[in-house]
Order: C-alpha cells, then structure tokens, then sequence
C-alpha cells in the first residue's frame, strides 16, 4: 500500500527508485519495514555526517521546539540560534570570510553566490568546470555542461563558460570579464576528483589578477568529511565565497553561502533584499548546525577520518577495481566497466548495505558513510563488497 502510494502520489527522480520502505534510523544503520536493517555508506548523500540521530542535535532540536520554530523572513529578527552559528562558524574560517548567508539547501547558495559575484564585480560571466554538479536550481543547473540533462530546459541563465578541472591551460579564459570561478573544491559527481599541482591556488592567482572571484563549492566535502572541517584547507587557498549544505545540519535541509562582510553588504542595498528567504535561518535547523559543528569541534571525528580512510583503502583491494578515488571518507572504488558498478549497488542492497551511484563517472561507486563509522562496521560492509565482487567474478569466468 505505501509503495504505491509513494509512486501514485509523490513525484519520482527515476523511474526505478530503489524503494527501501524506511521505519527508523540510528548511528550508521537505516531500519525497512520488512525487518531488514541496512548498513548505511552513504549517509543521505554525505548529509548525515554525523549519522542517523546523532543524540546532542536531538536535544538542540527539541529544545528549540519548545521555545519557538518559524517566526520572520531571514534577516529582520534576532534569532539566537542563527546568530550563534554563524558566529561559530566565523571564528573556524580564515580570513575574510566572515559573514555567512542561512539559505534552505546548497543549490540556493550556489545561486546566492552566483548573484553575489555578478554584483559584486558589475560583470556577468561565470565560469565553472566541465562535469561539474552544484545542483538543480536553475542557476546552479546554468552551470553544468552535459548537455543531456540541460537541454530540455533551456533557456538557462546565461554568460556561463567552462574550463576543464586541473587544466592550466585553460586559464586564459579567466579574463577582465569574468565575475567568477566556480569549482567544487574536490569534483563530486565527476568521480572523486581531487585537485592537482596547486591547481586551485593557481586559479585563485588567476582571479586575482583579473579581479573575478573565486568561489568554491563545499556542499559535499565540508564539515570534516575530507579529513578537515573543510576541504579547501588542505590546498592552501582560501575562496572569495564559500558555499555550504549537506552535513551542516546533520540531515535537515539548509546551505549557506559566505564571504567577507564587504562583499556580503552588496545583497542589503541597491536593491535592498537583493537576496530574500523565507525559511533560511530557520531556528530549529540552525540549531542542528550549531550541535553538529560543536560535536566536531569537540571530539576526534574529524581526525579519525584520516584512520577511517586507511582502513577503507587497506580493505578494498580487488582484481575489480582500479583506483579508489577521493579523499576522507569522500570515496569511489572505480572499476572496469559500468556493469560491475550497477550490480555492486543493486547487490549490496540486497545483502543490507546502502552504496549508491555518481552522476557522471558510471564506472565509481559512492562510499560516503557517516563520519561516526566504527572500524567494525567499515570492516564488515567493505567484507559484503569484496565478497560481491569475487562472486562475480566467478560468475563472468563460469559464463
């Protein structure tokens, strides 16, 4: 009854979704209906950082339910909630960024930071990567260049170009006329792809010398995810703006976008609310980004991940697979062929554990667990894997 439901009522993404009927979750388990109890290496997508109900954002939440929820549009009353994040947040960054913009989800701050950069700068171009992924918003979709998934819905917002991701020879394209440089500080959807030889450095340079911006998408490798509480840190640059979601809130929905208080001012005047929400900043949600951020700054889940990642690489090690990209627990084992990736996350949903695809590189798999992860059950879930693999294997030797 609640599977048709769910396809008779609520619009789909694909026209076989994977349809676990979800009755709990705790820790790094995700509980089905029919009793099946799933390891989860995947974790929402890299949103539950924290993993499943993470007991002190529980507590936030609940306290903040008992004294207020939804009371003005973003910015005209004093929510301590909020105001406490941010301020957190500020003294964890490098200077200048210092001023953080509370949005609904991370496709709304690549948008914010889009319209940020074209009025900071008086220039409309935006350049991003080729295969990059920074949502579904219409300005965040603007930015991706396959052309599969952007046609039928153009016209897109326009003046957009594209560079290829750890390519210096593709700076002289960053010119007086560009507004900004948007890359995802490690390439998601394209595969796990880390950055090369000061390549981000180098760009930031790049901007600098022609006065565009430098914004760098942190969706899915911030807040401890890589190793440090955000990836660029370990790459020696510091963006213009810093665009944020997915772990913030340990599962409830929210992004951000920060910059210096400068470049922030531009969206306060000439027009004024120049950016509006409704809901960024909600109270309860920002209440859930302070715990998160306070139990990562509080205990070693950020530096275990390090360990954490050894240990996935030490395990998954098959005549299948080729590399595993990626960095902290932001991970894709790639293999040799397509095939062998769709039958691995078909499987293992099978055998309860949660691995999921990515969005260009069909040949990776998605390993993104909680950061909480115990040694135990990354034992056991890369054990269901390599058993996966070597029973097929044996099945293409048999055929």
């Amino acid at each position: 009854m609640m599977k048709s439901d769910f396809l008779d009522f609520q619009a789909q993404t694909t026209p076989h979704p994977l349809g676990v009927e979800v009755v709990s979750a705790e820790g790094s388990y995700i509980y089905a209906k029919d009793g099946t109890q799933y390891l989860d290496f995947v974790a929402g997508v890299s949103a539950c950082g924290l993993g499943h109900r993470h007991p002190k954002v529980i507590e936030a939440i609940k306290n903040q339910l008992d004294q207020y929820m939804h009371v003005m549009v973003y910015g005209e009353y004093i929510q301590s909630p909020a105001v406490e994040f941010t301020k957190l947040l500020a003294e964890q960054l490098p200077e200048p960024l210092s001023q953080t913009y509370l949005v609904n989800s991370g496709t709304e701050a690549i948008d914010g930071a889009m319209k940020l950069a074209r009025r900071a700068t008086g220039r409309s171009q935006i350049i991003a990567a080729k295969k990059c992924y920074h949502g579904n918003s219409y300005g965040a979709l603007s930015l991706m260049d396959y052309e599969e998934r952007v046609a039928p819905f153009r016209p897109l917002v326009g003046d957009i170009t594209h560079l290829q991701f750890n390519t210096e020879t593709c700076f002289d394209i960053i010119t007086e006329q560009t507004a900004a440089v948007i890359l995802e500080t490690i390439q998601g959807g394209a595969g796990f792809i880390l950055p090369q030889n000061d390549y981000l450095k180098k760009v930031k340079q790049r901007c600098e010398e022609v006065g565009a911006l430098l914004i760098l998408d942190e969706i899915q490798p911030g807040f401890g995810r890589t190793g440090k509480l955000f990836g660029f840190q370990h790459f020696d640059v510091v963006p213009d703006i810093l665009v944020l979601g997915k772990a913030m809130a340990s599962g409830l929905p929210v992004g951000a976008f920060t910059a210096s208080k400068a470049l922030m001012g531009l969206l306060s005047d000439s027009p004024k609310l120049g950016h509006i929400t409704t809901f960024g900043g909600n109270p309860v949600i920002a209440s859930a980004c302070k715990a998160t951020l306070e139990v990562l700054l509080s205990t070693t889940i950020i530096q275990d991940v390090d360990h954490k990642e050894k240990l996935f690489r030490e395990l998954l090690q098959h005549d299948l697979i080729e590399e595993v990209r990626g960095k902290g627990l932001m991970l894709a084992p790639l293999f040799k062929s397509d095939e062998i990736a769709n039958y691995l996350v078909l499987e293992a949903k099978n055998r309860g554990l949660i691995l999921f695809w990515l969005l260009y590189e069909t040949k990776a798999v998605r390993i993104s667990p909680p950061l909480t992860i115990s040694e135990e059950e990354i034992t056991k879930g890369c054990g269901i894997i390599i058993d996966i693999l070597n029973e097929y294997s044996k099945h293409k030797k048999a055929e």
